[in-house]
């Protein structure tokens, strides 16, 4: 082992940097993400590069890549979580109900912004205790909760459009601060403090643990039920927190809202190099895969591409992404 490191350090920056698989991940998403930036400099010239549409990119990145940070943790603890997108829908529309915003009118912007968390965090906690406790596959009650939970917002909204007529909210949430929109700072802070939380704390080991050897991670004392269950609850936080962002985007809570972002954030997650299978995440990873999915989209909408292209390339790249995990995969155990 040790003669194997002296090797690399005496072969030079570029023996290290193929021996760091994570950097050359990020590299090569950052390359991707360049080439992407060029291609819609070229395809669509002034209208690409403009600081507008550079926002444009980063708020259409920030409801997603909200609900991926939450995701990552899902997946690095070996889990799955289908259900955000109807999750999503559902805390904009409790979020917007008549009675909500009645008290917000008395009581602050921040009533509708809390309900929307507690309705994501509630949900997720719901979803790690079945999972958990109830030894239910991740997949199954996921799954179930996704068709549950968006025939709630259904019935909730009666299939209606609800508009956020709180000017406070709307004031707070769609400002700009030092030139950026505030969600887009928001994302920014979630992401921090999710790479805080996965890189330097307990509970980010026993994520780590949980996902690569749940019945290792039992015998070294750890409570995985009740660390599974705090990762879906966790993820279901994010939610709520993201369900603010497209409400200040849209100003509207309807059922449809989040309508398969779950794949996006998935997607997003795994194309940044988090083991689909658990035991290895990564929140920067996760991050250069959102701002690839949100570029790509404007450089379709920018010249007038179909979604069906749009969602073929997505696709495709989902599938080369995996094909390199088990690429990586294989040959680290080789």
């Amino acid at each position: 082992m040790s003669e194997n490191v002296s090797a690399v350090q005496s072969a030079g920056p570029l023996a290290r940097v193929r021996s760091s698989p994570g950097l050359v991940r990020n590299l090569g998403l950052i390359i991707a993400l360049v080439l992407l930036c060029v291609v819609g400099a070229v395809t669509s010239g002034d209208q690409f590069v403009s600081s507008a549409n550079l926002m444009v990119i980063l708020s259409s990145a920030a409801t997603i890549g909200i609900m991926s940070i939450g995701m990552t943790f899902v997946i690095t603890g070996g889990g799955i979580d289908l259900s955000v997108g109807s999750m999503l829908g559902l805390a904009t529309v409790w979020a917007t109900t008549l009675a909500t915003q009645t008290m917000a009118a008395s009581s602050g912007w921040f009533v509708i912004a809390v309900t929307a968390v507690l309705v994501g965090a509630g949900v997720g906690l719901v979803n790690g205790i079945i999972i958990a406790y109830g030894r239910v596959e991740a997949f199954i009650a996921t799954l179930a909760m996704m068709v549950g939970a968006r025939g709630l917002a259904e019935i909730i909204s009666g299939r209606h459009t609800q508009l956020v007529d709180n000017d406070a909210f709307l004031d707070v949430f769609r400002a700009d601060v030092l030139g950026v929109p505030a969600i887009v700072w928001m994302f920014l802070v979630v992401a921090v403090a999710g790479w805080f939380l996965l890189n330097r704390t307990t509970f980010g080991r026993r994520t780590i643990a949980v996902g690569g050897n749940p019945e290792a991670a039992r015998l070294a004392g750890i409570k995985v039920k009740r660390h599974t269950m705090y990762l879906y609850a966790l993820a279901g936080t994010t939610v709520g927190i993201a369900a603010i962002t497209m409400l200040a985007r849209t100003r509207s809570g309807s059922s449809t809202n989040g309508t398969m972002y779950e794949l996006d954030a998935i997607a997003a997650v795994v194309i940044g190099g988090t083991l689909l299978m658990g035991g290895r995440g990564t929140i920067f990873g996760t991050v250069l895969g959102v701002l690839i999915f949100s570029t790509l989209t404007n450089v379709f909408i920018q010249n007038n591409l179909s979604t069906s292209a749009q969602s073929l390339v997505k696709g495709a790249i989902i599938v080369i992404a995996v094909l390199l995990q088990q690429r990586f995969a294989n040959r680290g155990s080789s």
